[in-house]
């Protein structure tokens, strides 16, 4: 199988494992890992399937229970609040307002899919943290009769861990990020069963709020809690 028709081993093996053996030295991945009972072997199929694609359902299935902790995979983030009234000013004119609701900053990281959207969505539309009628948090926004509001926000992926000034690297490119922005925000509108308030992507924002509670939560489509 590793042999040419004259016995010679082929050239395009040989190749073929030492890029094997280079990926499994320098790749991000194996760099990256923090807990030490992890073996090469457990990490390949990562190798072969995840590095630097969208990951689909597969690709968590195998990459998720190696790479929950290492920070690899990419991940869309959303800090979710729930207010008393929020508005949106962008160059003096308020383009987004509402009163009780959800004040929603969304970040998109390099190589987020529409998978990543559309589960965030959900978890946003269907998260339970307004009062009934007992004062318990068992409410979604649409069943509290709230509005949403949604800002793109890239600063959710900085990266602090060398010096004082952040990194932005880990966020996406805003060919990539602007469109999931307007998918989230169309999906959002879809399971929330209303309109979805939006900044304007890339301009310098105003974002006013009275957070209510407070209650401030952080989700994101990698960790799933």
């Amino acid at each position: 199988m590793y042999a040419d028709e004259k016995g010679i081993i082929s050239y395009k093996w040989l190749i073929f494992w030492f890029l094997t053996v280079f990926i499994i030295c320098v790749h991000p991945v194996h760099l990256r890992l923090k807990t030490p009972n992890l073996t090469v072997v457990s990490i390949l199929p990562t190798l072969l399937v995840a590095p630097r694609t969208p990951c689909t359902t597969v690709h968590r299935w195998l990459c998720l229970p190696h790479l929950k902790n290492t920070g690899f995979l990419p991940t869309m983030r959303a800090v979710i609040q729930r207010v008393l009234e929020a508005s949106v000013t962008v160059d003096g004119e308020m383009i987004s307002k509402i009163g009780p609701g959800l004040l929603v900053l969304v970040g998109v990281e390099d190589g987020d899919s529409a998978e990543d959207a559309g589960w965030l969505a959900g978890k946003v539309a269907r998260m339970r943290i307004f009062a009934d009628d007992d004062g318990k948090m068992n409410r979604s926004v649409a069943e509290a009769g709230g509005g949403i509001i949604a800002v793109s926000q890239f600063t959710l992926h900085a990266s602090t861990k060398k010096g004082n000034r952040p990194s932005f690297l880990r966020a996406a490119d805003p060919a990539i990020s602007e469109p999931l922005y307007r998918e989230f925000c169309g999906l959002l509108e879809k399971e929330s069963g209303g309109a979805v308030g939006r900044g304007i992507f890339g301009r310098d924002m105003k974002v006013a709020l009275v957070n209510d509670g407070p209650v401030t939560i952080v989700i994101d489509s990698r960790a799933r809690e």
